[in-house]
């Protein structure tokens, strides 16, 4: 079974409307939400930024039924992994054993604001094995004390350890990423829908016996949309709010500030747009975008709607019909 998510994209919206779409969104039908953890926005008219843990917290409460992850916490500059590991097992009890753990290795924009520069790919992926691991021995209730590379921890426990062990998916982009990161991770995070990710994971997986090798890794992707009963009109809201995602993951890692994404972004066209976001009225149109990451064999795809301000109104009347489409074909 493919799960359909709703993306509650905290760079656009403020805390309270976020918890608001995410019971709208579980009424909805959608099976999973995700949240952004991010310290700025990636464009200056995007507009906000409020604090992921907090927003999950309120989030847990409102609803009752959708899976909750964050998409993606990076553990190892801005939070301690130790402080992650205990945020992860309160908000698994608060959700009642509904919470992922995704983690990734992050990007400048939201790491570098704690003043400690910006080390390269190689440190940053080294940081985020130390850290998984300490997150892990923390989620077994045990005394820790823990000296690596890059991280130490003393004498420290999580006194509250959910009954529901957490899970962990982690953002991965190619060959050696997931040989690193597939024996210790539960399930696979990718924002590209190649097919040759999952095959790579699913290989490294069954060489290297971890936690989920019982066939019940989850490959987790996210794509971004931009309904609108007006093509224009969501042509022009995702160039406004979304022309960095066309930067790539080596770009959109580096940048560090809005002011940066705004200038990289600037040369963007309109139709560079409309040819690389479904947008406007079509939900046959919108649904078959996902098909590329069904085909690749993703059993997770979150959606993300383009604009606060059609939130409300794309939950409300093409939400419904657009997952029936997603299922249909699924």
């Amino acid at each position: 079974m493919v799960r359909f998510g709703y993306t509650l994209m905290g760079e656009q919206s403020g805390p309270r409307e976020l918890v608001r779409y995410a019971q709208t969104a579980e009424d909805a039908g959608f099976d999973f939400e995700v949240s952004s953890d991010h310290y700025s926005p990636w464009l200056v008219s995007q507009g906000h930024s409020p604090y992921a843990w907090t927003v999950l917290g309120a989030v847990a409460q409102a609803t009752s039924r959708v899976e909750l992850m964050t998409y993606v916490t990076c553990p190892t500059m801005r939070y301690h992994p130790a402080v992650v590991a205990q945020k992860a097992a309160t908000l698994q009890i608060l959700s009642e054993g509904r919470f992922i753990l995704g983690l990734g290795s992050g990007e400048n924009l939201n790491e570098h604001v704690v003043g400690q520069g910006w080390p390269n790919v190689d440190v940053r992926q080294d940081r985020l094995i130390e850290a998984i691991e300490i997150i892990r021995e923390l989620h077994s209730g045990e005394l820790l004390t823990y000296q690596g590379e890059h991280f130490r921890v003393d004498s420290a426990r999580i006194w509250d350890v959910p009954d529901t062990r957490v899970e962990i998916g982690v953002a991965v982009s190619g060959e050696e990423s997931i040989g690193s990161f597939a024996p210790m991770a539960d399930h696979m995070i990718a924002v590209e829908p190649k097919p040759e990710l999952v095959q790579l994971w699913d290989d490294a997986r069954r060489t290297d016996a971890g936690p989920g090798t019982d066939g019940g890794s989850r490959k987790i992707g996210q794509i971004p949309i931009s309904w609108d009963p007006d093509k224009d009109t969501a042509v022009q809201r995702a160039h406004e709010q979304f022309r960095w995602f066309g930067g790539g993951w080596p770009v959109n890692a580096e940048l560090p500030t809005p002011a940066g994404f705004e200038a990289a972004s600037s040369f963007v066209r309109l139709d560079d747009i409309a040819s690389s976001i479904p947008c406007g009225p079509d939900l046959d149109e919108l649904a078959e975008s996902v098909r590329p990451y069904l085909d690749a064999g993703f059993t997770d795809v979150a959606l993300v709607q383009i604009g606060d301000e059609q939130q409300e109104r794309f939950l409300a009347e093409a939400a419904e019909p657009l997952l029936e489409r997603l299922r249909a074909f699924a």
